[in-house]
C-alpha cells in the first residue's frame, strides 16, 4: 500500500495530514484564517517528523490543486514541490471541489439519483463549482459562477440537487428551488485527501514537479491598496 503527505490550502483552513494504508495516522488544522505562510511549514514539518520517527516511508505527497485561494494555492504547491524534489517523491494533485465531496459522500445520506455541487466562495455572489453525479462522473465542467435563482434551475427541475461549501451559505437565500438541499459545515482538508490521492496513485496519475501548477481558473488581479491620506 501507500504513505501519503496530504497538503490542503486552498481555503481560509490550513491542513496537512499523512496517510498509510487507508487510514490517516496524523493530522493538523488551522480554522484561524490566512496563516498559511506561517502554519504549513510547521504541519509540515510536525508531519515528516512523526513519518521519520515511525520508521514509515513516504511515497507520494498530495497536493489540494485548485481552484480556491490564489495565494494559498500557490503556497501549498510550492510547498507539496519542494518536499517531491528534496525526497524524491511523486506529487498528485486533488482536485479542490472533489475533495470537497468526500465528507458528504461518505458521511450523508443522498437520494439515489441526486447530484451534488461543490462550491468555493468567489467574492460577491459568485462560486467556483462543480456538478458530479454520486459516483463523481462530472456532469458539468468545474466553472466560475455568479449565481442567482436560475442557475441551477435546469438540474434542479430534474434532480435533487446537494451544495456544500463555503461558497453555499452565501446561495441559501437565493437559490430557492424545492429541489436544492444545502449541507452546512464541509470543508476541503487533507484528512480527507487520501481516497482520492490513493486512487489517483494506483493509476499512476502523477503529476510533473518542475511545470505543475494549480488550477486557478480566473487570474489573479491584485487589489489597490486604499490610500491612507
Amino acid at each position: 500500500m501507500s504513505c501519503i503527505l496530504n497538503i490542503e490550502t486552498s481555503t481560509n483552513v490550513c491542513s496537512v495530514a499523512v496517510s498509510k494504508d487507508g487510514e490517516c495516522i496524523f493530522n493538523r488544522e488551522d480554522h484561524g484564517g490566512s496563516n498559511h505562510a506561517v502554519q504549513l511549514g510547521v504541519y509540515v514539518d510536525e508531519a515528516v517528523k512523526f513519518a521519520d520517527g515511525n520508521g514509515i516511508s513516504l511515497d507520494a505527497v498530495a497536493v489540494s490543486c485548485g481552484p480556491g485561494s490564489y495565494t494559498g494555492l500557490r503556497i501549498g504547491v510550492s510547498m507539496a514541490k519542494g518536499i517531491c524534489y528534496g525526497r524524491n517523491l511523486h506529487l498528485i494533485a486533488v482536485p479542490t471541489l472533489k475533495l470537497l465531496t468526500v465528507p458528504v459522500l461518505l458521511g450523508h445520506e443522498l437520494e439515489d439519483n441526486a447530484l451534488i455541487c461543490p462550491m468555493l466562495d468567489a467574492r460577491r455572489m459568485e462560486v467556483y463549482a462543480g456538478i458530479y453525479d454520486r459516483a463523481l462522473n462530472k456532469v458539468r465542467n468545474v466553472g466560475a459562477d455568479i449565481v442567482d435563482a436560475d442557475t441551477y434551475k435546469d438540474y434542479l427541475d430534474r434532480h435533487p440537487v446537494y451544495f456544500f461549501g463555503n461558497g453555499a451559505g452565501k446561495c441559501m437565500g437565493t437559490i430557492t428551488h424545492p429541489a436544492a438541499h444545502f449541507i452546512e459545515g464541509i470543508e476541503p482538508l487533507a484528512k480527507n485527501m487520501f481516497p482520492l490521492a490513493e486512487k489517483r496513485m494506483a493509476e499512476k496519475r502523477y503529476e510533473d514537479v518542475a511545470y505543475f501548477v494549480p488550477f486557478y481558473l480566473k487570474d489573479f488581479v491584485a487589489k489597490t491598496p486604499k490610500k491612507l491620506l
